[in-house]
């Protein structure tokens, strides 16, 4: 769902918006003035927290809100009512999570399935390829879906600090599938697998549910490249004191952000690079072997890096 107060402040803006597919929003485009309304805003954050906007006529087009705003010149006060509800709210959070998230119906527990199921079979030999063993199928409760809307697809859910069910992600276990990545319309700022995280020992930031598999000890997901502002909240104001971040090479901008803004909080920092493989590639022990070879990283090293971009 979207933030109808968002939509309401970007309609005062470009006019009334007309809804399309995944929650863009299609407007008139006020710098080309296009007599179509040729300019899609998406208004709820992509997997980099972003908004995305593009005019099809005169192809402008931005990664978040504020960029947009600015190109049009609105008045002052616009920016501010889109801080509140972009920067302290997170961008577009989905109605507050006024409604619970729910496994889909179609769920069915890999650990209980039937050995003859066809689907179950397939399912659990993609698992096998990913390192994914029984012993992961029943800790993290991974299932699959015959029909509806995940079908053919791993369910892999995660837990609040009191086992209660905060997000799943679903990804196809087709050979070549045409959606691979299927996740609820919900807002992903919480903390996955938080029943897991012991607190009082050092961490492990990755980027998404069978890398936090692999990795195996407290490793947080990040369902993306952003670590969003329950999980960053959590981190600084906990005794942890020491943290890994291993994040994809695509990501490396980012995650040199969070690695100063965690340094500037007084925690060590370890930023974990392997050659453009994920834990899931590599397996647990060579990600250890990583981890116990790393050194914090310093502001001369953390400025040395931003140079190399």
């Amino acid at each position: 769902m979207v933030n109808q107060l968002l939509v309401s402040l970007v309609n005062s803006v470009l006019g009334s918006g007309k809804p399309t597919a995944r929650n863009n929003y299609a407007y008139t485009c006020p710098l080309c003035n296009h007599h179509k309304p040729k300019l899609e805003v998406n208004l709820t954050e992509n997997k980099e927290g972003k908004n995305p906007w593009h005019c099809w006529a005169c192809d402008s087009r931005g990664t978040t809100l504020y960029n947009l705003f600015k190109q049009i010149k609105v008045d002052s006060s616009k920016f501010t009512e889109l801080s509140s509800l972009v920067i302290n709210s997170k961008s577009i959070k989905e109605t507050h999570i006024s409604e619970e998230i729910k496994l889909p119906l179609e769920y069915i527990s890999l650990h209980e399935a039937n050995s003859n199921d066809l689907m179950a079979r397939h399912a659990s030999n993609y698992l096998k390829n990913r390192n994914i063993s029984k012993y992961d199928i029943l800790k993290y409760n991974i299932g699959y879906c015959k029909e509806g809307l995940y079908k053919n697809m791993i369910i892999m859910p995660t837990y609040d600090i009191n086992g209660k069910l905060n997000y799943f992600s679903a990804r196809s276990f087709e050979k070549d599938p045409y959606v691979k990545y299927r996740n609820p319309s919900i807002s992903r700022d919480i903390i996955p697998n938080e029943h897991f995280i012991n607190w009082n020992v050092p961490i492990i930031l990755c980027e998404g549910l069978f890398d936090a598999m692999a990795i195996k000890r407290n490793a947080i997901p990040l369902l993306g490249k952003n670590i969003q502002s329950s999980l960053m909240k959590k981190i600084v104001t906990s005794v942890v004191d020491k943290i890994y971040i291993i994040l994809d090479k695509d990501a490396i901008k980012q995650a040199l952000k969070f690695c100063e803004k965690l340094m500037t909080e007084c925690k060590e920092v370890h930023l974990i690079q392997m050659d453009g493989k994920d834990p899931s590639e590599i397996g647990f022990e060579n990600v250890l072997k990583y981890l116990h070879t790393s050194k914090p990283l310093t502001f001369h090293n953390l400025m040395e890096l931003k140079l190399e971009l």
